[in-house]
């Protein structure tokens, strides 16, 4: 009897377990079917130039044919977020710097697409195709998924007769940065659901068929170009302020915090007795940035910012460019290992915000060394009783300036005459001293003893 049921349990068992991937088959199977129309083929001409090319790559002409254009296509994949205007988003490495640009559908009509506005700094762009009766895609919130989660891309990889292919895996991590360049603005979705060459653009969907990733690059290990496990995808709430901003401007619009930042690791996180290594680690603040202005020092740590608990550098970076300018923020951060708030009113993103750090490291770098305003860390670190100056953090070795007996710890009381309590006090004094061809600096140290030192510039 017993042997009876545990075969009845068996057979129940094998039963129940076929039922559930049925429902799991038909489950993907209806996210495709949702989302194929949605999604479409990009392929993108451009004219390189009148002439013929060699296997080399280089130009060459036939001495009795006359010059002929030497015509590049490039694939890609995109998806369609407003069928009634015709909106289709993808990405900008796909259509920038195209002559031509054309989109099929998977009901096989082809139309002439024109670019409404791109983005390279997070490899976004919008096009806009005049079409009717077209099927546009929910967007979902890339904000709520978990790494573990089933995903489906679809896309065209390496051709066109291989669009609307379907691939399935998993999310396999979040927040993925510094993958593609440090100048981008990058918060990217791993996956392991293959992707390609001619994937880049198209979707990628939770099992809702919701849009929550744009697919954009692949790391291939440097063996080829073929998908090897490693996918990543620009999540749709990034993509929903960027493609918003495309459409009504044509441009994206970025906020500016000015400050310069560091990974908290174990390390430093333990020298300045943190309980946390998640948040951002000031290192510099920019003069008369919307930080300083704030109130925030070097060696604050920022962990939150108007509510969104700031992970690492480049999760703090993502926040605060997609912040409207003008508008005031409430940045939660840590100081002498005490949690206060701070009320900052971001400005728009300078055109080239580097300027600012390396406009000052070239003017510091001349003289061999690296001025930080004190603050209590570098008091602690130093053992330094004075509070309003300026001290030396690094220091070469083969400059004038250590040569001559100045060292990393000593502080930089006056130029010249003239008192400096700040960064920007050291280089106004420095610039009008360079006619002079020598720059005096009264320097006290850690002993307590104070000397001038004349550098050259």
């Amino acid at each position: 009897m017993k042997r009876f049921f545990s075969i009845i349990l068996l057979l129940s068992g094998l039963t129940a377990q076929n039922s559930v991937v049925k429902q799991f088959s038909k489950a993907l199977a209806d996210v495709a079917e949702k989302a194929k129309p949605a999604v479409v083929t990009i392929i993108a001409d451009k004219i390189i130039s009148k002439g013929q090319v060699d296997d080399n790559g280089y130009f060459f002409y036939h001495r009795n044919q006359p010059p002929q254009d030497y015509k590049t296509k490039a694939l890609g994949s995109g998806v369609i977020i407003d069928g009634k205007n015709g909106y289709i988003l993808t990405n900008n490495h796909v259509v920038n710097d195209m002559d031509a640009i054309r989109i099929k559908l998977m009901d096989k009509r082809e139309f002439d697409a024109t670019i409404v506005g791109t983005d390279p700094k997070t490899d976004l762009a919008v096009l806009k195709i005049e079409a009717s009766e077209l099927t546009e895609i929910d967007l979902g919130d890339s904000d709520v998924i978990r790494v573990g989660e089933w995903v489906m891309a679809v896309g065209s990889p390496f051709s066109e007769n291989l669009s609307h292919t379907v691939t399935t895996g998993i999310i396999s991590a979040l927040g993925r940065s510094n993958i593609m360049n440090t100048q981008s603005y990058e918060d990217f979705i791993q996956t392991d659901a293959a992707i390609n060459p001619g994937n880049s653009g198209g979707a990628l969907l939770n099992m809702d068929g919701e849009l929550i990733g744009i697919n954009t690059a692949i790391a291939t290990g440097g063996y080829d170009r073929a998908n090897r496990g490693v996918g990543f995808a620009i999540p749709s709430n990034m993509a929903k302020r960027i493609m918003s901003d495309l459409i009504d401007n044509g441009f994206v619009t970025r906020s500016w915090l000015g400050v310069i930042i560091q990974e908290l690791d174990y390390e430093t996180s333990q020298a300045l007795n943190l309980q946390t290594r998640n948040g951002a680690l000031i290192t510099d603040v920019v003069d008369d940035s919307p930080a300083m202005l704030s109130g925030i020092q070097e060696g604050d740590v920022i962990i939150e910012f108007n509510g969104e608990l700031i992970t690492n550098p480049a999760n703090l970076k993502n926040v605060v460019s997609l912040t409207a300018p003008q508008n005031n923020s409430r940045v939660k951060i840590i100081r002498d290992g005490a949690q206060q708030i701070v009320q900052v009113v971001l400005q728009e993103l300078p055109k080239n915000p580097q300027q600012y750090s390396n406009q000052r490291k070239m003017k510091l770098d001349r003289f061999g060394f690296e001025l930080k305003k004190i603050n209590h860390n570098l008091r602690e670190k130093y053992n330094l009783s004075s509070d309003n100056a300026l001290v030396i953090t690094q220091i070469d070795p083969d400059s004038e300036a250590f040569e001559k007996g100045i060292r990393e710890g000593d502080i930089i009381k006056r130029v010249g005459t003239e008192k400096v309590l700040t960064i920007s006090d050291f280089e106004r004094m420095a610039n009008s001293s360079q006619n002079n061809g020598a720059i005096l600096i009264l320097v006290k140290k850690p002993n307590g003893k104070s000397r001038f030192f004349t550098l050259n510039y």
